[in-house]
């Protein structure tokens, strides 16, 4: 039976934030009884107060409301504070209401800067620049009563101590896009306050067949490990960390019953790298291919560890430029073979081309056998 992994400590749902001249204010507006919590807007020390402090005609505040502190990021000289702004709820996920972050708000907290030097205030500008771009990060979800970083199979293997924690201590570092951005709130215990925000795509619908009504829930987890865009990041870390891991689950509710199905991608797990260029293209570049081996086995055998039985399916062209890339991580992948890490090549676009997406059904056939083995999670829900 799955039960509910609900945290003992229950976050801020909505709040208001003062915008005095020395400091920000963030007062729970949720009906919780919680004190406040203030930040220095000269070098971003925070407190919790139990009164917002007063107005007056020299000190008249902006005021907005917020539905979650994502953070606080420390620059060279200042610090700036991450807040929602807005949200929008898509769905639930296992009873609970998941809303993604519909607009961000980046607050500096940079007074410090007037006793800066001018090359310490430049590069902080520019550092600040860049910084305004994490206001438009696509694909960031929270909840405020479940877990996101974590698949069902992970949320009911929790022990009844680590139920009871606050959903940040509950939380996949992996998975924990704002990891880093919490740790202030952490280090001053502001449990109420820290929002687990994950990046990826989060998508919930109904459906029937027959008279059962079915719901579905599909969820990718993006890694926060090796991260960047595509072609500017690629292959391995030194330790077998993989650009652009994904972790997605497939949830599927009827009749009391819940089944869950995991897989994950990445990029191809050895050390290399891809040159940016006007090209159609761009050339890469395989790095220290003598390491290899040792790459890909400390990868799978993370994987092996974190998820059970591996299967590799390896989609890219096994001639022309990437036929490079396929060898040699056949190759590598012969010294990591077992009977619970097998590797598949399947060569997607020859097969299936840009729209022939039924001959999927041959990939299928080789590893249905698989499948059939290691199935997938099942739960009681009665």
């Amino acid at each position: 039976m799955m039960e509910r992994a609900e945290s003992g400590q229950k976050l801020y749902t909505r709040m208001r934030l003062w915008e005095f001249p020395d400091q920000f204010v963030v007062e729970p507006t949720d009906g919780s009884s919680g004190s406040a919590l203030a930040i220095s807007r000269a070098d971003g020390s925070m407190n919790l107060i139990h009164e917002v402090p007063e107005c007056s005609i020299l000190r008249v505040p902006k005021i907005r409301t917020i539905f979650g502190v994502v953070g606080v990021l420390k620059l060279l000289a200042g610090s700036y504070l991450i807040v929602i702004t807005e949200r929008e709820c898509v769905g639930s996920y296992l009873g609970h209401p998941i809303y993604k972050v519909a607009s961000l708000k980046i607050l500096p907290c940079d007074h410090s800067l007037n006793n800066s030097s001018a090359e310490q205030k430049k590069v902080e500008a520019e550092f600040s620049c860049l910084l305004k771009l994490a206001e438009r990060t696509p694909g960031l979800y929270f909840s405020y009563d479940t877990n996101l970083t974590l698949s069902v199979q992970r949320l009911n293997t929790l022990g009844d101590e680590s139920k009871l924690l606050p959903l940040w201590r509950q939380a996949e570092p992996r998975f924990l896009w704002n990891n880093y951005l919490m740790e202030a709130l952490i280090d001053n215990k502001l449990d109420p306050f820290l929002l687990p925000v994950i990046q990826g795509s989060f998508h919930h619908f109904q459906t029937a067949i027959g008279r059962d009504i079915i719901d579905v829930t599909l969820i990718a987890r993006r890694c926060t490990r090796r991260n960047g865009t595509r072609m500017w990041r690629r292959g391995a870390d030194s330790d077998g960390y993989v650009a652009n891991f994904v972790e997605t689950e497939q949830v599927v509710q009827m009749n009391g019953f819940m089944a869950s199905f995991v897989q994950v991608r990445g990029s191809i797990p050895f050390l290399w790298e891809q040159t940016v260029d006007l090209t159609y293209k761009p050339k890469f570049e395989i790095l220290r291919a003598e390491e290899a081996p040792r790459v890909v086995e400390r990868h799978f055998l993370d994987l092996r560890k974190k998820y059970g039985n591996v299967l590799a399916v390896d989609l890219v062209n096994k001639h022309g430029g990437e036929g490079r890339l396929c060898e040699n991580f056949g190759n590598a992948m012969q010294n990591v073979a077992s009977d619970d890490i097998r590797y598949l090549h399947f060569d997607f676009h020859r097969i299936c081309g840009h729209v022939h997406f039924e001959r999927l059904s041959i990939l299928f056939e080789q590893i249905e056998d698989f499948l059939e083995k290691n199935g997938y999670l099942l739960l009681n829900e009665k």
